[in-house]
């Protein structure tokens, strides 16, 4: 199954590294969609430093624009030629917006950045650039780590809500993205859910007042709901690829009790992950997205390639 046609890179041509770049081209040739590769330049001095300087602020933009294309056609000559035919853009201005205008402008429905990384180490694995972009970003947003050239592991997390069309709607979208990496990379596809112990307590406390009640076969009850919920998520998701379930790579369930932030990271370490497909949370409609706090926490304490994905009915809050 083809799932992207216009695909957009953004580099960062100071730095070495090339795996986004590599990333975005190599889904590009295998779903025969066009590749876009951007950088961004920081926005001119403010008015105030005009004075001071001999060239207008056009002439300094234009020659700023044309010596960065020439590094970035350099940078994706360094791709050896794995690249295709792309189109090179420059933006200028504060990196999350640009970015996103030109996603918005572009119509491209998938985006690929590398991480950003401080002082040559991976302090943080979502700078501020990033983390926007997931909040905000229309489309599916790829932040490659550096250094992964193919996707082995593919980690797919899933939140159980079966009243919330949305939600499932988000659901599905996942296990099919994955799935379909998944079967491109020839790599095993593992979906996570975590079981939160909402209400336990309660549960507990009202079984002291009802002995009827039996926890245990209630919980086992639940498990197997969401297993059986699981496992139609995969079985749809494998049928829509076109393929035999058969020819499909190994997929593997995951039910673990706990919360979602600690139970994430802690398979993702567990398993390796190359890669970890996700939903974002929204206000749909509200400027301002936000990923809320349990998103925010996993991606920052995972070491690994993450897609998010919105949900539908997702409104961006930045203009074209």
């Amino acid at each position: 199954m083809k799932r992207f046609s216009n695909i957009l890179a953004v580099v960062n041509t100071n730095r070495s590294g090339i795996s986004a770049l590599k990333q975005a081209a190599s889904i590009a040739r295998k779903n025969g969609a066009s590749l876009t590769v951007a950088s961004v330049l920081e926005e001119l001095p403010g008015e105030r430093w005009m004075g001071v300087l001999a060239s207008s602020a056009s002439d300094i933009e234009t020659i700023a624009k044309e010596q960065e294309l020439n590094r970035l056609t350099e940078y994706v000559s360094a791709a050896e030629g794995d690249t295709g035919s792309i189109d090179k853009q420059v933006l200028v201005g504060r990196a999350s917006s640009e970015i996103i205008r030109q996603v918005l402008g572009g119509q491209h429905d998938l985006l690929v950045k590398d991480a950003e990384i401080s002082d040559g180490l991976l302090d943080v694995f979502l700078g501020s650039t990033d983390m926007h972009l997931m909040r905000k970003c229309p489309c599916p947003v790829l932040i490659s780590w550096p250094g992964r050239k193919s996707y082995r592991r593919i980690l797919a997390c899933i939140d159980y809500d079966p009243g919330n069309a949305q939600n499932e709607a988000l659901n599905r979208q996942i296990v099919e993205i994955a799935s379909s990496i998944a079967q491109r990379e020839s790599g095993e596809l593992h979906v996570l859910h975590a079981i939160e112990p909402i209400g336990e307590k309660f549960l507990r406390a009202a079984n002291i007042a009802n002995k009827g009640m039996d926890l245990e076969k209630l919980g086992e009850r639940e498990r197997a709901t969401r297993n059986d919920w699981i496992a139609n998520l995969l079985d749809a998701a494998i049928a829509k690829l076109g393929v035999d379930a058969n020819e499909h790579p190994a997929s593997r369930l995951h039910l673990i009790k706990g919360l979602a932030k600690e139970v994430v990271p802690m398979k993702a370490r567990e398993l390796e992950s190359d890669l970890i497909v996700m939903g974002t949370l929204s206000r749909t409609g509200v400027p301002g997205y936000f990923i809320g706090n349990t998103s925010e926490n996993i991606l920052n304490q995972v070491r690994c390639s993450v897609l998010t994905l919105k949900p539908d009915g997702f409104v961006c809050p930045v203009e074209p």
